[in-house]
């Protein structure tokens, strides 16, 4: 696992549960942490530039494991994306943070989590006026077991193929992150696939 200032501070950090209000790390284009603010805060534009992550299942078929945000989330409710995306805890490493929430939302520890890079964006959410300004890292793995989803978190799961994906990408709405995510992903995700899947 790359050392970043996050993790060598506390390689084995798992983070702890924050108070409200929820805390983000902020971080430089490199991607170091230089503090942190508010979560609403961050998103507020012209936006923050902080640390968050990307989570991408799949399962034995090569199907990719969607999630419909819940409606009652502030930030893009009610649209699709990937399994789980999220921001790690100040001091938490974002591989902790990503197997701590899939299994918070789906109720689902992956298997063979693998770090599949780094990608920086801004993403403006026309529909709330917030913006993503996100260094994101990005994980691929397995879903192997039942999902239970947290119904205040998850509106509905989907597992798709890439031509299904690309049907309903067309027809239903999807994150602003979600291509930009999805695309940065595909090589750590073809390694895991295969060829055959299409991804």
């Amino acid at each position: 696992m790359p050392i970043t200032p996050a993790t060598a501070a506390n390689p084995a950090s798992y983070g702890t549960a924050p108070q409200e209000p929820i805390m983000l790390e902020l971080v430089d284009e490199a991607g170091n942490t230089i503090g942190t603010a508010e979560k609403l805060s961050a998103h507020q534009a012209p936006g923050q530039l902080h640390r968050a992550f990307s989570v991408f299942l799949f399962d034995e078929q090569g199907r990719l494991l969607l999630q419909q945000r819940a409606l009652g989330k502030y930030h893009s409710p009610g649209v699709w994306s990937n399994t789980c995306c999220g921001h790690p805890y100040p001091g938490e490493s974002p591989f902790a943070a990503a197997a701590r929430r899939t299994h918070e939302e789906l109720g689902l520890s992956p298997s063979l989590l693998a770090e599949a890079g780094t990608v920086r964006y801004n993403h403006p959410d026309p529909a709330s006026g917030l913006v993503e300004q996100e260094y994101n890292h990005l994980f691929v793995g397995l879903a192997q077991a039942a999902l239970r989803p947290d119904p205040e978190e998850v509106g509905d799961t989907a597992f798709v193929t890439a031509e299904e994906l690309e049907k309903r990408h067309a027809e239903a709405p999807f994150s602003a992150w979600f291509m930009t995510v999805l695309d940065a992903a595909r090589p750590a995700i073809r390694e895991l696939t295969g060829d055959a899947a299409g991804w």
